[in-house]
């Protein structure tokens, strides 16, 4: 039977791709299904993160950061710019450029790969002998039989209730990534990593940008000296943050937008805006999926229950990505994507969850892998503590970026590396570093004696090591 499968993956985001391509390689017999579609109604394979969130997101960063760059540093180069201009439309549509490049890309690999794609929404019809039976609907419905399932169909932006997203005036991360002019005021709800970087986006453009965030402390989950940094920058470039608020009535109308919310003191307040990002989280796409039918169990979230394998409850049935438990990263979904591959060959794939890299790509951007010191402090771990600011770091002196610092956080007896928090240019390159030490258990005083390129941005990381002993030599 040509629809019979030793995998099927449905969802073709970075978990889903990546386990296909992987269990080609280990020479399964491998079916794909992604419903996603281009505006020309074409398949679209790559998930959230390819279509609107991590790459176009990072597209409309580039274009804006270029546009802040020529309007506010040039001159410090000694590069003057007349007339300077954004063209809106033209930034959107390189996004939809660098979009579509990555959307074909995945097709190519499925061919290169002997992947068989299917186009549509993928759900479960029944169990059978030996596997169970996928319905695929769309343009071209059809079924396929599987031995194996992996369920990778990912994440949705979580709406607030009773406002329902329009896309044109009360945005998601979909309609954030393609207003169509620079809005004269923009309300961002939640101070979250997608809110943060098109809220950076649009200010950077010209917008009047004022994050609205629930909790009363910003950027809790980031450490707390970096997180105090970042509040202050990005205080300084003219975001707006308020915090502790609560939201009260939204109301769209022709000429915009009006959040009713009362702030951290109490006081009853109103944000006229002209787009609303809602930006509150994610929740897991498991609806149409017809777990019914065959008793796939779910969370309290609507999550997809599985082991630290990411088996479910039912045999032969796998999942990963942002439909189950642990952080929402397409980089964390590709690891679990490739591990369960391997661990249907019999081999044994492995997820480190203690050393999966966070970033927010903002100006400076921020990364961090590992613990952070309040988590050390409430753990009651004993460890010291080392930073060093990039502005003693000749690099970044000359590209004209001194903002930040990097941060070693090791134990006190063993001096192992438990986390590294970067804020400053490149920070998403520099925190790879820190990735591998931990991945191999290094001490803070392996990378203070490894030997870096200068002048380089990495030197911080080693001056940060060495802080760790209080012997840094640039500080």
């Amino acid at each position: 039977m040509s629809n019979q499968f030793d995998v099927i993956v449905i969802g073709g985001g970075p978990g889903g791709y990546i386990a296909a391509i992987r269990a080609a390689q280990l020479g399964f017999k491998v079916a794909c299904i992604d419903e996603w579609k281009n505006d020309k109604g074409g398949p679209a394979p790559g998930g959230t993160c390819t279509n609107v969130g991590c790459i176009p997101s990072k597209a409309l960063l580039q274009s804006s950061e270029h546009y802040d760059q020529a309007a506010h540093h040039f001159a410090d180069h000694g590069i003057t710019v007349d007339g300077l201009k954004m063209d809106v439309a033209k930034m959107v549509g390189r996004k939809n450029t660098v979009v579509k490049q990555n959307n074909d890309g995945i097709l190519y690999l499925f061919k290169k790969n002997k992947v068989s794609f299917f186009h549509g929404r993928g759900s479960f019809v029944k169990a059978v002998d030996g596997g169970y039976e996928i319905a695929v609907t769309g343009d071209k419905p059809d079924t396929l039989a599987g031995k194996h399932i992996i369920v990778a169909t990912g994440s949705s932006a979580r709406q607030l209730p009773g406002t329902p997203f329009d896309e044109k005036q009360i945005l998601s991360n979909d309609g954030a990534l393609n207003i169509t002019e620079v809005p004269k005021k923009l309300g961002v709800i939640g101070s979250g990593v997608i809110g943060l970087e098109m809220g950076s986006v649009w200010r950077r453009l010209g917008a009047e940008v004022t994050v609205l965030e629930a909790l009363p402390t910003f950027l809790g989950a980031v450490d707390e000296q970096v997180a105090k940094e970042a509040q202050k920058i990005f205080t300084k470039q003219g975001l707006k943050l308020q915090l502790g608020v609560k939201i009260g009535d939204i109301k769209a109308a022709k000429k915009g937008v009006s959040v009713a919310y009362t702030d951290a003191t109490g006081a009853e307040q109103k944000l006229d805006c002209d787009k609303l990002i809602i930006s509150i989280g994610r929740v897991p796409n498991t609806t149409g999926l017809n777990v019914e039918a065959v008793g796939l169990q779910l969370d309290e979230r609507g999550a997809i229950v599985v082991d630290a394998d990411c088996k479910t409850n039912l045999p032969q049935v796998w999942a990963v990505g942002d439909v189950v438990r642990g952080p929402m990263l397409a980089h964390k979904a590709e690891e679990e994507g490739v591990a369960v591959a391997e661990r249907i060959a019999g081999q044994h794939g492995h997820v480190n969850f203690n050393t999966i890299p966070w970033v927010i790509y903002t100006s400076p951007e921020i990364a961090w892998v590992g613990k952070t010191e309040q988590a050390l402090k409430e753990e009651g771990r004993p460890y010291k503590a080392g930073s060093f600011p990039f502005i003693a770091n000749g690099r970044a002196r000359a590209l004209g970026d001194t903002t930040g610092f990097v941060k070693f956080l090791a134990d006190a007896a063993t001096d192992e590396i438990l986390g590294v928090h970067i804020i400053g240019p490149f920070a998403s390159e520099l925190i790879s570093e820190a990735v591998v030490a931990m991945e191999f258990k290094a001490s803070a005083e392996d990378i203070a004696r490894i030997c870096h390129a200068h002048p380089s941005l990495s030197e911080a990381t080693k001056e940060a090591a060495l802080a760790v002993d209080k012997r840094t030599l640039n500080f």
